[in-house]
Order: C-alpha cells, then sequence, then structure tokens
C-alpha cells in the first residue's frame, strides 16, 4: 500500500521537479514586464539598417524600446554582438565569427551598409541605461569565457539587462553565479530544433523545456505559435511567458513581454 502512495507522490512531483521555474522578485521583473523589445534592435526590413548594429541600436533607444541583442566571442576573446555563428548571411565572409580576431571582424560591414560589428561594450555605452536590454548568449566551445565576460560586463553596467539562451547549461550557469540576474530559456516546437539539425531526443527535451530541472528559468522565451503543455505549465508555476519574433501587436496577448522586428508597437501594453 505505502509504495503505491510513493509512487502516486512521484508521479505527481515529477512535473514540479522538472518543470518549475526560478523565483523572481517583482523588482527583477519590473524593467521587462509589459514590454516589447526591438530583436536584434531597430533594425529595417530592407537592412538598410542592419540588425545587430549600433545604428539598430540607438534607433531603439531613440524609440524608447528595450532591445535584444546576441553576443558571442572572437577568436581573440572580445565580446561582440552578432547573430549567426558565420559570416555568410551578413557579412558575404566565409568563415566563423570565433575563427577571426577582432580587428579582422571589425573591418567587415553589415549587409552592404557602412555598420561595423559592434563590440558588447560598444552596445552598452550606447544605450547607457536608458533602456532595458535582454542578452543571448550563443552556445560554442568557450560558454565559461562568453559567460563570464559577459557576466562582468553586465555587473559594472548601470544599466537594466538580462539574459537568455537556446543553451540550459549557460542558463544553469548564471543560475549559480548570478542568482540575482533574471534570466530565460530560449526554445521553440521540437519539429523545429528538428528542422535545425538537432536529433530527435535532444529536440524533446529541450522543446519542452524539460532542462528547467537544471538552468530554474525566470521567463521562458518560447517562438511565437502554439506552446507545448509542458511550458504552459511552467508558465502557470510562475515563470513569465516572453514571445519571439513578433510581426503582430496581438502576439501581446497573454505574454509578459515581446521581442518584436519590422513594426512599431507600443512601448508598454500591460
Amino acid at each position: 500500500m505505502y509504495w503505491i502512495i510513493i509512487l502516486i507522490v512521484i508521479i505527481i512531483g515529477l512535473p514540479f521537479l522538472f518543470l518549475a521555474p526560478g523565483h523572481a522578485s517583482k523588482t527583477m521583473k519590473a524593467p521587462f514586464y509589459g514590454r516589447n523589445f526591438a530583436h536584434r534592435g531597430l533594425h529595417s526590413e530592407d537592412k538598410s539598417v542592419p540588425e545587430n548594429s549600433l545604428a539598430a541600436f540607438r534607433l531603439a533607444v531613440e524609440a524608447g524600446y528595450g532591445m535584444e541583442l546576441d553576443v558571442q566571442l572572437s577568436k581573440d576573446g572580445e565580446v561582440v554582438v552578432f547573430h549567426d555563428d558565420d559570416l555568410k548571411r551578413v557579412c558575404g565572409v566565409d568563415a566563423r565569427v570565433d575563427e577571426l580576431d577582432y580587428s579582422e571582424l571589425s573591418k567587415l560591414r553589415l549587409c552592404g551598409t557602412e555598420e561595423r560589428i559592434p563590440l558588447f561594450s560598444e552596445v552598452l555605452d550606447t544605450v547607457n541605461g536608458k533602456t532595458p536590454m535582454i542578452v543571448e548568449l550563443k552556445t560554442g566551445k568557450r560558454n565559461k569565457e562568453l559567460c563570464l565576460k559577459t557576466l562582468d560586463m553586465l555587473n559594472a553596467y548601470g544599466g537594466d539587462a538580462c539574459i537568455e539562451s537556446f543553451d540550459p547549461f549557460i542558463v544553469t550557469w548564471f543560475a549559480h553565479h548570478a542568482p540575482k540576474l533574471l534570466r530565460g530559456q530560449l526554445s521553440q516546437r521540437t519539429k523545429d530544433f528538428r528542422e535545425g539539425g538537432l536529433k530527435p531526443a535532444t529536440a524533446f527535451i529541450l522543446g519542452n523545456v524539460l532542462f528547467n530541472v537544471l538552468a530554474r528559468p525566470h521567463f521562458i522565451a518560447y517562438r511565437i505559435g502554439e506552446r507545448p503543455l509542458p511550458v504552459r505549465f511552467s508558465e502557470a508555476l510562475g515563470a513569465m511567458p516572453v514571445g519571439w519574433t513578433s510581426h503582430d501587436p496581438a502576439s501581446e496577448k497573454r505574454r509578459d513581454a515581446v521581442i518584436f522586428e519590422f513594426y512599431r508597437p507600443e512601448i508598454r501594453y500591460k
């Protein structure tokens, strides 16, 4: 009889164990709650203002929007703001970001404009605490170095910023080393992960945020569309629902923050 009760308790408790978010105070959430964040800055669809450029971040600040951006390491260990692993799509160069020193990266131009790949420090100087930032850490071979350098720069920064990553081990690192910094788990449907080349088991685990058991994110930034039951359950337990990448103000419904591009929503909607 007792073993049946124990088994029932285990079965009921497992979803809570695996999916429960970390606790974030209202003060931690406040700068990000009910706001729209410009995806990779306020860049333009015609690429005249490139993504992740200083021009895009200046425009976001001028408009009063928060912003989302991506950081990774150059070969010589500089924290640079760039989304893709390789430079082909944005810079027309067949090389990886982490294969070039920043002196080489700085000579490249974004989307055929005069804009160049910025250092994270330059973006921090540009934003200067005027609007909040969501900083996505890209996964790579030197994750710990990226985490350490990003955290050091955020600790020295006076403005509001939080971190997110698709890599749950990066989110876990911040849970242990910066528990008071708002952190988020980026995710999308299992099908989307599979289309990106991940194996079925890995795609299922990531798509259903089962690494919450380690990362304990304060928010889940999920790709706009249907959210699976484990994600909705985690939100019911207190994770802030965040949506990316929105092209319609209707995305604000039932979300605590929205990452948008190519339209001009309200700065705040809650």
